[in-house]
């Protein structure tokens, strides 16, 4: 069992690093402090672009990883 979990957590690493990876910065540099945040037509589609889906792609990933470190660290 410790083994399977393990090898689970190894797999849910990888796939946060990978996730973490691919997204880009929050910060837009000094076009972004300058133009401010002005709320544009595509902002509004913001939950269903491909940056959305790595942000809650990262969340669920790093929950599982954090709890599957939980359980191993209780279990061994």
């Amino acid at each position: 069992m410790t083994l399977f979990l393990q090898i689970i957590q190894l797999i849910s690493a990888v796939l946060l690093v990978a996730v973490v990876l691919l997204q880009s910065g929050k910060s837009a540099g000094l076009s972004g402090a300058i133009g401010g945040g002005t709320e544009t037509y595509f902002a509004r589609n913001k939950g269903k672009t491909f940056e959305a889906r790595l942000a809650r792609a990262t969340k669920w990933v790093a929950i599982v990883f954090v709890l599957l470190t939980l359980v191993l660290n209780i279990v061994s």
